[in-house]
């Protein structure tokens, strides 16, 4: 007898492990279904974009392929929904929203959701989230920096249904014809994230006809607390404490001259972890502001990166992890804050939580990246009236790792888009791409050293249109960390070959036929102290022109021959010698911000224990 009910228990465990991968293989199927449907270059070339599966209740129970910030957005979007039309669901339902103020995020971003029945019972929800092209507003691309008001970005829709009882809502449908500048790529997106709705309602039901409702239901439960457990051991194994970090957002978009503070606190005791954003500034006038689920999900994917790799990211996850936010603050705006360019926020408040998490366990977190991918739009008519619209954005560099240096040409940690590819910017769009190229020093200097940014030149090839750039760290550089130095700033050019118009990181302008737009985004921090660096190594990135030799010598202490490509020993020697003395170092100092804005004082930051410090 006891030893059927140990193998009857074995048979639980293999059918909970494979229900467990078969959820994320239908969460993953839907994200591949939107690749292959979407119209969008913003959706099939940059991939931003999520899916995910929810239980009837609206949590989480696995997110599919694409976008780490959208963890903490899916379940406030639902909830939204549910709050809605709790009592007013029907098989054939499905239901859109973007309004930031009822479950959205931004107004770019568009959620679908179809729940999902079984026995005319609800069991789950499949959900989709897509950045449009353009839903409207005051400028193409609906994604400006400088907006005041969500007023002027474009077309808000609160939670609605798209589709009762399997007969589309034409009125809805046609009001978002009638208000974005290119009807053919909205429409056809959201008939991708239709699309991958139904492959997620056909794959749920699929997997609740071999398990069963009862074990299904039961193992979608588990997941959640299996994920629970696993988060709360990892978290247990990390080290009390209170951990702080500030950093800053060059400005607004509207006040050029004030910058804007991001300050996070973590609080941890055994098995609990708390994330504070009260002392973040009030929110600003600028399009920078961020909703409540949108700040947390910052911290999740933080937490997630410093802890193991296995743990599932599902509402087992979130329980483990309490965020505070004020009202009113940049992380958590109140109506009628713009929130268009809060993408870009929030990408540096995950560098701001690695910066505090950096403090707690320093072998896990890697140095600032480039500040996000950063955000250029065009958009305008061709001669014969047609609309066009590119948004495109920029794949950096990460920060260099404890372990590692920082990958480049790569996508910052929380976002995971890509750069859209040239050949398809040239044959879609009045555009040229002039340039697309690492820059060399750009990166910090270290043992690790960061990721070198990344120049595009964009020539105007259309009479006219409107451009809007959304830059950030052209003021703030990218921190380095324990040794290691800061990244360079960004920065953006006009004309850069004839008349040269040195830009401000967020603008909207008009856009002339040949006129060109060189845009530079930051260069990655580097981790650990430069001169510990192996001198091949060094001559590697000299040769490879990631770094120019005048740089090996002065923040490595490498002097390299590049006539005969060989490192001099003796003099290599020396010269580290010389700059140790010089800079008379009794330890790595923790952090490196680089040259501070006068009107910004840099944070006393509290001492650490070195030997944490991997040598």
């Amino acid at each position: 007898m006891a030893r059927q009910k140990k193998t009857r228990k074995q048979a639980d465990h293999f059918a909970f492990e494979l229900f467990k991968n078969s959820l994320n293989s239908i969460a993953d199927e839907m994200a591949l279904t939107i690749h292959r449907t979407a119209y969008s270059s913003v959706v099939k070339g940059s991939m931003d974009y999520s899916t995910a599966i929810c239980d009837a209740s609206g949590r989480m129970i696995v997110q599919g392929l694409c976008l780490p910030l959208h963890l903490g957005s899916i379940p406030a979007a639902l909830a939204a929904v549910l709050r809605h039309y709790g009592n007013d669901l029907k098989p054939g339902d499905v239901y859109a929203l973007n309004d930031p103020f009822d479950g959205g995020s931004h107004l770019p971003d568009i959620f679908i959701f179809k729940p999902v029945f079984f026995d005319q019972r609800l069991i789950a929800f499949a959900a989709t989230i897509c950045h449009h092209t353009d839903v409207g507003g005051r400028v193409a691309g609906s994604n400006a920096a400088d907006s005041t008001e969500c007023y002027q970005e474009g077309l808000r829709i609160p939670p609605l249904k798209l589709y009762e009882s399997g007969v589309a809502n034409d009125t809805l449908l046609q009001i978002i014809e009638k208000n974005v500048r290119v009807p053919v790529l909205v429409q056809g997106d959201i008939r991708a994230q239709l699309s991958a709705c139904h492959t997620g309602e056909a794959g749920l039901i699929e997997l609740f006809e071999t398990y069963g409702v009862a074990n299904s239901l039961g193992f979608m439960n588990g997941v959640l607390d299996y994920t629970e457990r696993l988060t709360r051991a990892a978290i247990r194994e990390l080290p009390d404490g209170t951990y702080e970090f500030e950093d800053w957002l060059d400005d607004d978009g509207i006040n050029v001259d004030k910058p804007v503070s991001l300050r996070v606190t973590f609080r941890k005791q055994g098995e609990r972890l708390v994330a504070d954003w009260t002392d973040s500034s009030l929110q600003v006038k600028g399009a920078l502001n961020c909703t409540e689920s949108f700040s947390k999900a910052t911290v999740y994917i933080a937490v997630k990166c410093i802890l193991n790799n296995d743990i599932p990211a599902n509402e087992g996850f979130f329980r483990s992890i309490e965020i505070i936010t004020r009202p009113g603050t940049i992380c958590n705006a109140l109506p009628p804050a713009a929130t268009a360019a809060r993408g870009l926020t929030g990408l540096r408040q995950v560098d701001c939580c690695f910066g505090a998490l950096a403090k707690m366990v320093p072998d896990r977190v890697f140095a600032a990246s480039d500040g996000g991918p950063a955000c250029v739009s065009v958009g305008g008519y061709r001669a014969n009236r047609t609309p066009f619209i590119y948004v495109d954005f920029h794949s950096g560099a990460w920060g260099g790792r404890p372990w590692a240096d920082g990958l480049q040409g790569n996508s910052h940690v929380a976002s995971n888009n890509s750069s859209t590819s040239i050949e398809v910017t040239e044959v879609d769009q009045p555009l040229q791409i002039l340039a697309y190229e690492l820059i060399q020093d750009s990166m910090g200097a270290g043992q690790f050293r960061g990721g070198a940014s990344i120049r595009r030149d964009y020539r105007m090839r259309e009479q006219e249109g409107t451009i809007q750039v959304r830059n950030d760290r052209c003021k703030f550089h990218p921190y380095g960390l324990y040794g290691g130095r800061a990244g360079q700033v960004g920065r953006t050019i006009y004309n850069p070959d004839s008349k040269i118009e040195y830009m401000p990181g967020k603008f909207t302008r008009t856009f002339y036929c040949n006129d060109v737009l060189r845009y530079e985004i930051a260069g990655a921090g580097g981790w650990g102290d430069p001169l510990e660096r192996g001198p091949l190594r060094v001559l590697s990135d000299v040769r490879n022109e990631y770094v120019s030799a005048a740089a090996a010598r002065e923040q490595y202490g490498v002097v390299v021959d590049v006539r005969s490509w060989t490192v001099n020993e003796g003099d290599t020697v020396e010269l580290r010698r010389m700059l140790r003395e010089r800079r008379g170092w009794t330890k790595r100092p923790f952090i490196d911000r680089g040259d501070l804005p006068r009107e910004v004082k840099a944070p006393k930051e509290q001492e650490f224990n070195s030997e944490l410090v991997r040598n």
